[in-house]
């Protein structure tokens, strides 16, 4: 658990550290290419308008709605909608992470289900040593 929460909070892109944060506003646009109509989040930094693509599985978005944005001050267009689900957890970071949790269970339970005979007779045969208060 440690190791994945020190993994998510040192991947984030746009960084978390050095990235900063704006209101947007969601429109939903049609989509050119598909002719669907996709959720955009836009903003503006000074004069310059930006907007992303915020669509992502099991997120829904309203028109009007107020998000907040999470960019790199190097390139405000490769921005990211600042929330817990699709910001800081990935649907794919964590499928993989349950598979790999299962898989090493199994792997585990697996290796100490059969112990060979000489690991069992010296499981069996051990008696523990007599130790003192203070060594």
């Amino acid at each position: 658990m440690i190791i994945f929460g020190s993994y998510i909070l040192w991947t984030r892109q746009p960084d978390y550290f050095d990235g900063e944060k704006y209101p947007a506003t969601i429109q939903l646009v049609k989509d050119s290419a598909t002719n669907q109509i996709v959720p955009k989040a836009f903003y503006s930094i000074g004069v310059d308008q930006y907007s992303i693509e915020v669509s992502y599985p099991l997120l829904n978005y309203l028109a009007n709605e107020k998000v907040t944005v999470i960019f790199e001050t190097e390139h405000p267009s490769k921005a990211s909608v600042y929330r817990f689900w699709g910001y800081w957890l990935h649907w794919e970071e964590l499928i993989g992470s349950i598979i790999a949790a299962v898989l090493l269970f199994q792997i585990a339970v697996s290796i100490t289900n059969n112990p060979t005979e000489a690991a069992m007779k010296e499981q069996l045969d051990y008696t523990p040593e007599k130790k003192t208060k203070y060594d």
